[in-house]
């Protein structure tokens, strides 16, 4: 046998004889090699109290003291084959345990190296209960430890309810719920004395807990408490109820006898007048339903009646617009952009005839006062101060665009809520369906036809601007103020998105005077483009959208 050290350097330095035996043993005796009948597992006990819902320990551990952490440890329920929870190969192998334990233990292994592990057990239930056991195996030692896992609930508190009279007496059932085991029932009265219960049932839930109800006569001679307990046989607990009755509430003492009695006999006689009351509210509620359904139906005719008259109103009004759209192309202006005035993330064409958005917003030009940088919008670059001006812009699908007029004079370099007080008077689309007038606040606008042309009418001495729907000649919406300045036609379109309608569209002349534009395509709903939060204060337009002005040529 080889040594760690040589045993002629022992001698060298001088030492006890017994100390030397000590090495000498070490030396001859390594650790780890004992004998299997010198090892055995020290389990938790031989039996262990658990409470339902809450959690339990088995702690085992080799004696001596020897490293596990690669041996094989299975904790097991009444058989090797009921896998609690299995250490093999340094892993934990889940997949093995029984279905009813899954996802229910771990392991602590912080002192495997020591020979000891502990398993937690939670969330007990009645089931659990049994016998367990922990085995340890290598290639020299298997050894088990078994003990007994016992369970114990604490149910509800007990519950007592009247039941009525019974046999000369009151009868009371008293209940509770959630016990393991079975719990011992007592009826007791105020002096502590046994009292014999009617009944006792005892119910076994899906969860595995008993559920107990007993019932009681109390006789005449009880003038104080009466008392319902239940006691776990395990945890020498119990839950107690207390109740008070009176002798005076007795049958055979009780005043109200003859008073109830009298009410048995004329009970007969109370059915039969509440039958004949029902039924003459029954007929009466019939009638009064047959006269609101008479009511109903000639308010239907007068709201029918009425509906076509505003029905009228509606078409007359319409054809009023329609001659209104077309007295205002009387007065059809050359309106061109003002390329100075646009945003830097707008285009303006050459010939100041339509305008789209850039893909990449360009840095602001230095010392250009006209050029807006809070607002993506571009004015006309004509300043209408007296007179009655027309002009169209063509806003195809777009799904959010601005038109209308502003003063010549607004502040460009300032973001400021679109209205007539700030100098602002426009109308807009948002969500691709929501067409909307800014006096001040929000005004929800409904069309009967999506626009995809609108025109724009200016009475400056009036101190009106008005919208029309081009595509079916129908009048949109009228500003009425007093205009303090030369105003200018606006635009504010879309910025890139990259959508498929994001071309940019070119003035287009009207063909005839006085002709709608209805396209072949204008049942469009609103999933043209994905729905958009309201902007509140419209100073800043993340996605605005190509437009493009179509004027009107004079005749």
């Amino acid at each position: 046998m080889d040594f760690p050290i040589s045993l002629d350097s022992l001698y060298q330095v001088p030492m006890p004889s017994s100390l030397f035996l000590f090495i000498h043993l070490l030396l001859l005796f390594p650790p780890g090699k004992l004998n299997s009948d010198e090892v055995k597992v020290v389990g938790p006990g031989e039996s262990i109290l658990a409470h339902v819902g809450e959690e339990v320990e088995f702690s085992c551990h080799l004696s001596p003291y020897l490293d596990a952490e690669h041996m094989k440890i299975l904790w097991f329920k009444s058989q090797a084959s009921d896998v609690v929870h299995l250490y093999q190969e340094q892993q934990e192998l889940s997949h093995l345990q029984m279905v009813e334990f899954q996802n229910r233990t771990k392991l602590i292994k912080d002192e495997i190296r020591n020979g000891s592990v502990i398993l937690q057990l939670y969330n007990i239930v009645p089931s659990d209960e049994g016998h367990y056991g922990c085995r340890f195996h290598s290639s020299d030692v298997t050894k088990e430890a078994i003990w007994e896992l016992e369970v114990a609930g604490i149910g509800s508190d007990p519950h007592i309810s009247l039941e009525g009279f019974k046999e000369g007496g009151i009868h009371l059932r008293c209940s509770s719920s959630g016990w393991y085991p079975k719990p011992k029932s007592q009826w007791r009265d105020h002096q502590g004395q046994c009292l014999p219960p009617e009944s006792e049932a005892i119910i076994q839930n899906a969860q595995g807990l008993f559920d107990v109800e007993t019932s009681m006569v109390l006789r005449e001679g009880t003038l104080s408490n009466v008392s319902c307990s239940f006691q776990n046989p395990l945890l020498a607990q119990k839950k107690e109820c207390v109740v008070q009755i009176a002798d005076v509430f007795l049958p055979r003492t009780s005043p109200w006898k003859g008073a109830f009695l009298g009410i048995l006999a004329v009970l007969p006689l109370l059915l039969a007048l509440l039958a004949i009351l029902s039924l003459y509210f029954f007929q009466k509620q019939r009638t009064t339903q047959e006269k609101l359904k008479k009511q109903a139906e000639n308010e239907k005719g007068k709201l029918t009646a009425e509906l076509g008259k505003l029905q009228k109103e509606l078409d007359w009004r319409r054809t009023e617009g329609q001659a209104e759209w077309r007295a205002a192309q009387r007065y059809a202006v050359d309106v061109t952009l003002d390329p100075a005035s646009a945003h830097p993330s707008l285009v303006v064409a050459q010939d100041g005839k339509s305008v789209s958005s850039r893909e990449v917003t360009q840095d602001p030009v230095a010392g250009n006062p006209q050029m807006f940088t809070e607002q993506t919008c571009v004015l006309g670059l004509q300043r209408f101060s007296a007179g009655r001006h027309y002009w169209e812009v063509h806003v195809g699908h777009r799904s959010r665009w601005f038109l209308g007029a502003c003063l010549a004079a607004v502040p460009r370099a300032v973001s400021v809520r679109l209205s007539p007080a700030t100098g602002y008077w426009v109308m807009g689309l948002w969500n691709s369906c929501e067409y909307f007038a800014l006096d001040p606040r929000r005004i929800a606008l409904t069309l009967r036809v999506p626009p995809r042309r609108v025109g724009i009418f200016l009475d400056y001495e009036a101190g009106k601007l008005s919208f029309f729907n081009v595509s079916d000649g129908s009048h949109i919406f009228t500003f009425t103020d007093t205009f303090s300045g030369p105003l200018c036609a606006y635009f504010r379109p879309r910025a890139y998105d990259g959508s498929k309608h994001q071309d940019p569209l070119t003035i287009c002349p009207l063909p005839i005077r006085g002709t709608s534009i209805l396209e072949e395509d204008d049942s469009d709903t609103c999933n043209i483009q994905p729905y958009e939060p309201w902007d509140s204060t419209l100073n800043l337009d993340p996605e605005p959208v190509a437009l493009s002005s179509c004027l009107l040529l004079s005749e």
